[in-house]
């Protein structure tokens, strides 16, 4: 997903020497850590790659880390023993080898740093588009969108929604302008996910870590059922599966909660889910979205589920990239009156998101939250402008403020709460 670019632009925009160890193509590198000792590895370090460590004025990156799980333990030692050598990790799927029993973390000694998929304005920056990326990011509620410019923004959040974020195939796209290049490079990544299922997976449960990856799309949008997945392999074995893959961040479940208060999660009823994949335009690939089905009305397109995808990569995207990601929903299951509310999230108080993919669409359950929960703000994003209309309360009184915007501004949503 781009880690070893984004670690070597930082090491050049920062003036910082990079010393860039993949264990992966150098599984032998692993030898070097041995010891424990930062100050031994230092020095095989420059045995090996002819360069200095030096503290303050060098990186060393340890890329592909998954290769060699048992370097993690030597994270430790480089904090509490050369806190001013700069390090940084970075691995493919790796919390798949975080299940191992074989090693343990350096708790307290690590910051993680949690990264996604491109959002909407650095897709906007890649191809070109620079204004647009920074109108969107200055935008303030109460602005003027003109319908021409509304209309191109909503154009390109289709093309995003073809392309998707993965940098390799936004990058086929912005030098080729044809789908067809960028379609190559997410088969190709599709490809290498199931791949390396094997490397990772037990072989009793790889081909069901295949299967859970493929279905996983088909499941955007509404509460997991296991058996949905496979009728075959028991519960317990998917639900395993899942887990896995959510946390290698293939998978992102969106758990319920009652939304009550704040925190979030302090509320969460985890044996219920929805889930989101990884990229919206890997699901459009594996469900063989073309850019032309993509031109028309976005609600048509798997009932909406694309969009709701899309805006839940916008809302991960939009955390705190040490925060890591979490998402709830909202779910009321009664025969006479089940509701349910895409997103909450936290602002002075659970903030209810509805995603409706045209410019229209019912807000029945949006507004039962409202006057159930008695919430201030609500978010609906849609294909329409942006525009501002009062919920009253339960009392007949205006208890509530309903900002809609389009969708091009989930990402925005955060900030704008501020």
């Amino acid at each position: 997903m781009g880690k070893s670019t984004l670690v070597r632009l930082f090491a050049e925009q920062q003036g910082i020497e990079l010393v860039e160890l993949n264990f992966e193509r150098n599984p032998e590198y692993g030898e070097l850590f041995r010891s424990k000792d930062p100050k031994a590895i230092v020095a095989n370090i420059r045995l090996m790659m002819n360069k200095d460590l030096t503290p303050e004025q060098s990186l060393l990156f340890l890329d592909e880390i998954q290769a060699a799980p048992k370097v993690l333990a030597c994270l430790r030692y480089f904090y509490e023993e050369m806190p001013n050598l700069h390090v940084i990790a970075a691995g493919s799927l790796l919390d798949f080898e975080l299940v191992a029993p074989e090693f343990s973390m350096p708790v307290g000694r690590i910051s993680y740093m949690h990264i996604y998929p491109m959002s909407f304005t650095e897709f906007l920056r890649a191809v070109g588009e620079d204004a647009l990326a920074e109108y969107v990011q200055q935008w303030q509620i109460g602005d003027e969108i003109i319908t021409p410019v509304h209309e191109k923004l909503m154009g390109l959040l289709r093309q995003n929604m073809a392309v998707g974020g993965m940098p390799e195939a936004v990058k086929a796209f912005r030098e080729s302008s044809d789908y067809r290049h960028c379609e190559v490079v997410k088969q190709d990544l599709i490809a290498t996910f199931q791949d390396d299922f094997a490397k990772y997976a037990r072989h009793q449960d790889q081909d069901l870590m295949r299967l859970c990856f493929r279905k996983a799309p088909s499941l955007i949008g509404r509460k997991v059922k296991y058996s949905e997945i496979s009728r075959d392999m028991p519960s317990q074995r998917v639900a395993k599966a899942l887990t896995q893959l959510n946390m290698a961040r293939v998978v992102h479940k969106v758990i319920r909660t009652s939304a009550n208060g704040l925190p979030l999660a302090a509320e969460e009823n985890t044996k219920f889910f929805k889930s989101l994949f990884l990229d919206v335009g890997l699901i459009s690939t594996m469900m063989n979205v073309s850019w032309q089905v993509l031109q028309q009305d976005l609600m048509l397109i798997n009932q909406g589920a694309l969009a709701e995808q899309w805006v839940g990569q916008e809302l991960l995207n939009s955390l705190d990239t040490h925060q890591p990601p979490h998402l709830h929903y909202w779910a009321r299951e009664a025969r006479s009156s089940s509701a349910e509310v895409d997103y909450v999230i936290e602002g002075d108080a659970p903030v209810p998101v509805e995603v409706k993919a045209g410019k229209t669409g019912s807000l029945k359950s949006l507004h039962l939250f409202v006057r159930e929960k008695s919430a201030p703000l609500a978010i609906r994003l849609n294909a329409g402008l942006p525009s501002i209309m009062q919920i009253n309360d339960s009392q007949g009184g205006v208890g509530c403020s309903l900002i809609s915007l389009p969708l091009y501004m989930a990402g925005q949503i955060r900030r704008l709460m501020e």
